[in-house]
């Protein structure tokens, strides 16, 4: 009896040494086969036009080849679901933003938690909102909307990409900093709210300057305000809302990638650091400083604490300030 548990103690030992020498070599071929990358969101959006960016390029530090996923829905609560029950092998990976860091204190019942369920693999940017408007409201700047919106409670509106996306955290924060009722439109993705405040159908939103400044320069809105602590580089005339009449006032867009919790340590680290040579190429740098996005560079343990922080700063300011989920 004493032999056959020695015997069984010696092959669980041999098993969890062979899992050991497996893991640095299976990082080593990885990937081994294509990798998918979720979008959470709609086509056209800036996590959709980052996601495509790196799927271009990991390949060139990595190998194999990387897909981009959308599945918009429920404030990116699909698509994240989908990917927290995918295999932790490092083959399904979740293009994340702020929207998943908000939803952790405004969406309740959520079939994830983002703690529990992912595990942080790499930072990509950040970049500034603009408040623009429809032409025909006719406010040109931050004082000059305040006011209408307090003349009229609750008959202008504001379009966003969906419920807890930073568009409309964006949106929520300044209505409570500037004591304001303005009626939240959610779409299913960023694309069809542009699409409606262009058009007229919507007063305004608040969009990322990678996106909206196309639009902003050819006259098809009105920029009334960006979201920084300093103005925007490629908007530079546009002043910043803390600056226009609401002081402290600061969102933006931030994008990350993630993993399902479990996916190997070695696999998560060449991730990161394929992703960190990308952000990190001078010309890179230099495009994206053009469209308003500035690279993020930290290993996967200082992303682990960024993501956490800032479920700490969202859940401040939604508690603060009674932001409920539509």
């Amino acid at each position: 009896m004493k032999r056959q548990h020695f015997v069984r103690l010696l092959a669980a030992a041999a098993c969890t040494a062979a899992v050991l020498q497996a893991a640095p070599a299976a990082a080593q071929n990885y990937p081994a086969r294509p990798v998918k990358i979720v979008v959470p969101f709609a086509v056209g959006g800036p996590a959709d036009v980052f996601a495509r960016f790196l799927a271009q390029r990991l390949p060139e530090h990595l190998g194999g080849s990387f897909v981009v996923e959308n599945k918009p829905g429920a404030g990116a609560v699909i698509g994240t679901d989908q990917v927290a029950k995918s295999p932790p092998d490092g083959y399904t990976l979740l293009l994340m933003s702020n929207t998943h860091t908000v939803n952790e204190t405004l969406v309740q019942n959520k079939p994830y938690d983002l703690t529990r369920d992912f595990v942080a693999v790499a930072p990509i940017n950040y970049s500034d909102l603009v408040l623009v408007a429809h032409p025909s409201m006719g406010a040109s700047n931050v004082r000059d909307l305040v006011k209408a919106a307090r003349e009229r409670p609750g008959r202008m509106n504001y379009a966003s990409s969906g419920t807890g996306t930073p568009y409309h955290m964006a949106g929520e924060l300044f209505k409570s900093m500037s004591a304001t009722r303005i009626v939240h439109i959610p779409y299913k993705g960023s694309s069809g709210a542009r699409t409606d405040v262009l058009g007229g159908q919507v007063d305004m939103m608040f969009d990322a300057v990678t996106t909206m400044t196309e639009h902003v320069k050819a006259g098809k809105v009105k920029a009334i305000a960006t979201t920084g602590k300093e103005r925007s580089a490629v908007l530079p005339d546009v002043p910043t809302v803390a600056e226009s009449g609401v002081p402290g006032y600061e969102a933006t867009i931030w994008l990350g990638l993630l993993a399902p919790k479990g996916t190997p340590a070695a696999v998560v680290t060449r991730l990161n650091e394929a992703v960190t040579k990308i952000v990190s190429n001078p010309e890179v740098r230099q495009a994206w400083a053009k469209q308003g996005a500035t690279p993020l560079v930290m290993n996967p343990q200082a992303f682990d604490k960024y993501v956490q922080d800032d479920i700490q700063k969202w859940a401040k300011v939604i508690k603060s300030a009674n932001i409920k989920a539509d």
